[in-house]
């Protein structure tokens, strides 16, 4: 299998806030840029196209003028009470928690790294295609090329989760079988 995952553009959202399942849009001249850089980049053609139904996933989906399926399980982690606020703002002791149990603990009472991995991973296992184009998030990318590497989920969503992000807006990163 191929998957082909593209980040969203950039959201329009401050600098240093915590962001998640929180559904920010795109300016219109990030997601055609995005777009122009995905119609060039050599892509194989007619790829089925999945996206997170979040707006900056599918706007950017519905820009490539191809049929889409959106699908929830793509969506970004949910960080509850957290969503929306800066990080700078949220109580040390909270994200001290989360760094102590990456797998189980609930940011603000939303996900765990390990729910988001659950749902991610029953999506890549009913794929049934050699080659998908996939259009979401970094935290989803992180656990799709986690649980690419083998493993059980729990390992792969400790592998997500303790890796540094490096993933940039509209990066675009393959995994081959």
């Amino acid at each position: 299998m191929q998957l082909v995952l593209v980040r969203h553009p950039q959201p329009e959202v401050a600098p240093g806030v915590c962001y998640g399942s929180t559904d920010i849009s795109t300016s219109i001249e990030a997601i055609a840029q995005v777009a122009a850089s995905l119609r060039t980049a050599g892509l194989p053609g007619g790829l089925p196209v999945y996206a997170s139904p979040l707006l900056r996933c599918a706007t950017l989906a519905a820009a490539l003028d191809v049929p889409v399926r959106l699908d929830a399980r793509l969506a970004e982690m949910d960080f509850g009470a957290w969503e929306m606020r800066a990080w700078d703002a949220i109580p040390r002791a909270e994200v001290d928690a989360w760094a102590a149990d990456l797998l189980h603990y609930r940011p603000g009472g939303g996900e765990s790294v390990f729910d988001v991995a659950r749902r991610v991973a029953a999506f890549r296992a009913e794929l049934r295609h050699p080659a998908a184009l996939v259009i979401c998030h970094a935290g989803t990318i992180r656990l799709l090329s986690a649980l690419h590497t083998g493993g059980s989920i729990e390992q792969a969503a400790l592998r997500a989760a303790s890796s540094p992000h490096r993933i940039g807006y509209g990066d675009v990163i393959v995994l081959k079988d």
